[in-house]
């Protein structure tokens, strides 16, 4: 008996140590612990139930596009010569008609003198030759008459009208090296108006080429001088996959933000869908007709600009609409279960507190709901499968 109580006040003693009392904690946190982390798993498991109710579906098709300026112009010489001045800036508004550059007109001067007094000459010898020609015409009409009459001599006869008939093609030949006159002042006069650059369009001045005093030789393409653009419209250029373009065409209505301000949507309408890729009308040296990569397709759309948020050469992501369903009757695509057939789809229904089986059609698939055909009424409550394999 006393041997017993000895070793009970030992164990009573090892239990009140620091040690165990350390150990016995740390098994009660880690018990609790358990409980604690294993009751979310438990309603991570719990079953959710939402209504079919109706509402809008999109199919989207997304793809990147750059800004460009709806109108943009090279504006360069057709003329030889130094610029003499600039009367514009980077960034002014210009309007159609307003004198932007000027190039030193003195060589274009000289040319149209110089054509002006050809034409005066050539328009002098017509007139020497027409006064030639009456006298020709006078002398043959004399020696008609003296052959007529008997009193003529038939040589004399036959030099007047040799000369008569001459001196009338001279005269032609003179109307013909005045039309050539005339054409080289025009000529002459136009490349004068070149040397004053004035704006093709209304927009504004993008960037300036040129300086003052640089010489500008135009050969067969002119040097350009400054950019200008209308900056009003911005026109975007949409790079469509093979995959996705036969879902895409003018008409369809589309929204678009820009990389530097994702919260701002625009709204447009697609444009113009080139019928083929643009690789296809480049020139290719040693392809022998085959093309390699992937194959795009450019579509193209404006928008309006007049508060100028728009930049050119921004990247633009375009969301195009491919497919639209108004106030369909539609549920969520995690409610959807095995596949039983082409667009047709079981899902579990909740009537009366029971669960049962049900087979649907379905239309439109806009990745998160599907349009519901057939299989299922407005305000029934289906069961949300979070295994669900369609997307």
């Amino acid at each position: 008996m006393m041997t017993r109580h000895v070793k009970l006040k030992s164990l009573i003693k090892i239990l009140r140590s620091p040690k165990v009392l350390g150990i016995a904690v740390l098994l009660f946190m880690i018990v609790v612990g358990n409980l604690f982390w294993q009751t979310p798993t438990s309603a991570q498991h719990e079953t959710i139930i939402l209504s079919v109710e109706r509402g809008d579906i999109e199919k989207i098709v997304m793809v990147t596009g750059i800004l460009k300026p709806s109108v943009q112009v090279n504006v360069g010489a057709q003329v030889n010569g130094q610029i003499k001045k600039l009367f514009v800036q980077q960034g002014d508004k210009i309007v159609k008609g307003q004198l932007l550059a000027e190039i030193d007109p003195t060589i274009q001067q000289s040319e149209l003198k110089n054509a002006t007094a050809q034409l005066l000459s050539t328009q002098a010898q017509k007139r020497a030759a027409e006064a030639t020609l009456m006298q020709y015409i006078k002398a043959y009409k004399r020696q008609v008459m003296m052959q007529r009459d008997g009193s003529g001599i038939r040589s004399e006869y036959e030099q007047a009208q040799a000369q008569y008939e001459a001196q009338l093609q001279q005269v032609n030949v003179n109307d013909a090296m005045i039309i050539q006159s005339e054409m080289a002042v025009q000529t002459a006069q136009a490349n004068l108006n070149f040397t004053r650059i004035v704006a093709p369009i209304s927009g504004e001045v993008l960037g300036i080429v040129a300086n003052e005093g640089q010489t500008i030789v135009s050969s067969q393409t002119a040097p350009t001088i400054l950019v200008l653009a209308n900056l009003d419209k911005m026109q975007i250029q949409t790079r469509i996959s093979e995959a996705d373009i036969q879902k895409i065409h003018s008409g369809q209505s589309l929204t678009f933000h820009v990389i530097a301000n994702p919260e701002k949507q625009y709204e447009s309408t697609m444009g113009y869908v080139q019928p083929i890729p643009s690789e296809a009308l480049e020139e290719k040296n040693n392809s022998g007709g085959q093309q390699s990569g992937a194959v795009y397709y450019n579509g193209t759309f404006e928008v309006d600009n007049a508060n100028r948020e728009l930049k050119t050469s921004m990247t633009a992501q375009v969301f195009i609409r491919v497919a639209e369903v108004k106030n369909a009757l539609r549920l969520p695509v995690s409610a959807l279960g095995r596949s039983v057939g082409i667009n047709q789809y079981e899902v579990i229904v909740i009537d009366n507190g029971k669960s049962e089986v049900r087979t649907v059609k379905i239309g439109l698939n806009d990745r998160h709901f599907v349009e519901v055909i057939d299989g299922i009424e407005e305000g029934e409550r289906v069961v949300i499968q979070p295994d669900s394999v369609v997307s």
